[in-house]
């Protein structure tokens, strides 16, 4: 679990206004933080396959947001996809 810390410090590279908390890019952000946070622990705790499933899960969300951050508004997509380095 991410701090709220952490979280606005996350938030902080993509926000599209001073309290954006909610947008695509901020969901997406915090999910791929989560995401690396969790691939850490996944490698040294090999057999913890209820993490191993909850990560499978927020890459799934991820990939939809940015579905659909890609089909509604392509700059914005491109955008996040340089700043946190998804690729």
């Amino acid at each position: 679990m991410l701090t709220p810390q952490q979280k606005s410090k996350v938030i902080e590279k993509v926000r599209i206004h001073d309290k954006d908390t909610g947008s695509a890019e901020a969901q997406i952000a915090l999910f791929s933080e989560e995401i690396e946070r969790l691939s850490k622990h996944l490698k040294k705790h090999k057999k913890d396959n209820s993490s191993r499933l909850g990560l499978l899960k927020m890459v799934a969300k991820r990939k939809r947001l940015l579905d659909y951050l890609k089909r509604e508004n392509p700059k914005r997509h491109s955008s996040v996809i340089k700043k946190l380095g998804l690729n």
